[in-house]
């Protein structure tokens, strides 16, 4: 079926670039993008909500490992001198 579109002519600059980049007609692109719109969830187009990190993503910067260091400090006898007393 044919029909008019009236498209920004950015949009439509960059829908052709990608077309010709890829190999595909325009038409192929416009109908890609109307079946991912139609087939995504009626929440207003919003992107679904991001997990939230946990107390590891967030001080995952934080952590060093030295070539001099063990793995895991617990399996140091060292640094459990004193603990307890």
């Amino acid at each position: 079926m044919r029909t008019t579109i009236d498209l920004p002519d950015d949009l439509l600059r960059r829908a052709k670039s990608e077309a010709a980049l890829s190999g595909r007609k325009l038409k192929d692109i416009v109908e890609q993008g109307l079946r991912l719109v139609l087939a995504a969830p009626l929440d207003g187009g919003k992107p679904p909500p991001k997990k939230k990190p946990s107390m590891h993503d967030l001080a995952k910067h934080l952590i060093f490992e030295d070539v001099d260091s063990p793995p895991d400090l617990s399996t140091n006898p060292k640094y459990f001198d004193g603990f307890g007393r």
